[in-house]
């Protein structure tokens, strides 16, 4: 079984250029406009514009709005 992840490329494209891929950290991933990278060792979001990590019921609101947002 896999997934397929369908965006806009040029969104896409602009958000990698601005953010750029960090060390130690996965992403940048886009959920409705808010840019997240997911750190392994920490196991959680990190938010660059706040520099802080996000909590765990921060990350589920994140991606219950990003699942429901109108496209």
């Amino acid at each position: 079984m896999g997934y397929r992840v369908i965006a806009d490329r040029e969104t896409t494209d602009q958000m990698r250029m601005k953010y750029g891929p960090r060390k130690g950290l996965e992403g940048p991933f886009n959920f409705s406009g808010r840019v997240l990278y997911y750190d392994p060792l920490e196991g959680a979001y990190y938010d660059p514009t706040t520099d802080f990590y996000l909590s765990q019921e921060e990350a589920d609101l994140v991606m219950r709005y990003h699942a429901v947002a109108p496209v």
